[in-house]
């Protein structure tokens, strides 16, 4: 990617309809690469692994119960690259999560994620009790986290609110340290000695596990 990519998820359809589901077991999904691509109304840019969890539905990204199964959008990262986005939780669990720098087909095998392939970043997760940046397991005890307390005057740790719009940036500008802020707040940062980076570490996505939750304004530009 050398020029900046946009996505605001209008769609021709208004993204109203949604799509008959496909399965690894048959169905009108066509498997590629390891991924189960359903024919839904995500559009050409984006693809959803293994799950029909993912859809456009009036001009929002919107996905719920996809259990760490991604959709990752099908464009090659740079190393250094600002990635920016709408993110609205649609129930008080919170849970909005991205992934950074991963390999762009993969999902998680297990009930927990602990083989990711990218940086986590997740506002409001488990239930809405902690913000976490983390590196290929988001239950890793190297994670970076802040616990939310209902009662602080940080901003960073107030909990999600169900229907806000919150404007997330995840930038890396030196190759090798992660930034993630809220509402233009750093929240958290990770200068990686061993920085997830090059093929198989070149992809953006979203992801979450049960609640509903939706991503718009989608902006990426390399660095």
């Amino acid at each position: 990617m050398t020029a900046p990519f946009e996505d605001n998820f209008d769609r021709p359809d208004g993204g109203e309809s949604t799509s008959q589901a496909a399965t690894l077991d048959g169905g009108n999904g066509a498997e590629a690469n390891g991924r189960v691509e359903s024919a839904s109304n995500l559009g050409p840019n984006w693809t959803a692994v293994r799950t029909t969890a993912w859809t456009v539905e009036n001009g929002r990204l919107c996905g719920q119960g996809a259990h760490n199964h991604p959709v990752w959008l099908n464009r090659v990262l740079p190393v250094n690259a600002r990635i920016e986005f709408d993110a609205i939780a649609e129930s008080d669990d919170g849970d909005l999560k991205a992934e950074v720098w991963g390999d762009g087909r993969s999902a998680a095998t297990g009930t927990s994620y602990t083989n990711a392939t990218s940086y986590l970043v997740i506002l409001g997760g488990w239930k809405n009790t902690m913000q976490v940046l983390a590196r290929l397991n988001e239950h890793g005890t190297d994670r970076k986290e802040i616990r939310i307390d209902r009662d602080s005057d940080d901003p960073r740790q107030r909990p999600v609110v169900k229907g806000q719009v919150y404007h997330i940036k995840i930038e890396r500008s030196d190759s090798k340290t992660i930034r993630w802020y809220v509402d233009d707040v750093e929240y958290l940062s990770w200068a990686d000695p061993a920085p997830l980076a090059g093929q198989g570490h070149d992809h953006f996505g979203f992801n979450e596990w049960e609640a509903k939750v939706c991503f718009d304004n989608v902006k990426v530009t390399p660095l």
